[in-house]
């Protein structure tokens, strides 16, 4: 291939016109599940840039544009790069969303048994309680308690039920976790 019909600026920049990696990858032949709250929060998001940021960037980058010389203008420059965040994360979104599965944690109200959107309280040997809500990888807030479906926290706790016992390894070894409570959001009306 000739020289000629590469792309400098990629390869200076490492802007590659991927989707980048904003939040991990879904393991291969699993299904993309989130909560109704989650899928409502990530396509409003998607909404958001489409209908208000992004027109908004490409009336910067138009006007920054007719200013003259490019390669000295910051709006324009500065616009340009936004613009492809914006994309990248259009095209993430939009694929993410396409493949969501929508499963609804309240349908297990009352259940003692460890589900998707379970909230989950549990000790370890040491007698240390710790609270987690299972949720969908696209959803997650780590710093409100909240962890993957796919974790190995987790995954050693699916369909166990308040009082039994489970193993989780972990970096120090095999750890015994006991399930103290289990609960789900109320159903709405």
């Amino acid at each position: 291939m000739s020289k000629a019909f590469t792309r400098e600026n990629d390869a200076a920049t490492g802007d590659e016109d991927d989707d980048g990696p904003a939040l991990p990858p879904l393991p291969a032949g699993t299904k993309n599940y989130l909560t109704p709250q989650g899928y409502a929060r990530l396509r409003a998001e998607l909404l958001q840039l489409i209908d208000e940021e992004r027109p908004k960037v490409v009336e910067i980058v138009s006007w920054a544009a007719s200013n003259g010389d490019r390669s000295e203008n910051g709006d324009y420059l500065y616009g340009k790069k936004r613009l492809r965040e914006i994309d990248r994360r259009i095209r993430f979104l939009t694929k993410r969303l396409d493949i969501a599965e929508v499963a609804d944690p309240s349908l297990h109200h009352g259940s003692d048994q460890v589900f998707f959107g379970a909230t989950v309280t549990y000790a370890n040997a040491r007698g240390e309680e710790r609270t987690i809500t299972i949720k969908g990888i696209d959803e997650v807030e780590h710093l409100a308690g909240e962890v993957s479906w796919i974790s190995p926290i987790a995954r050693a706790l699916l369909k166990a039920r308040e009082g039994d016992e489970v193993q989780l390894m972990t970096p120090g070894g095999l750890e015994t976790l006991e399930i103290l409570e289990v609960s789900y959001p109320a159903p709405t009306a």
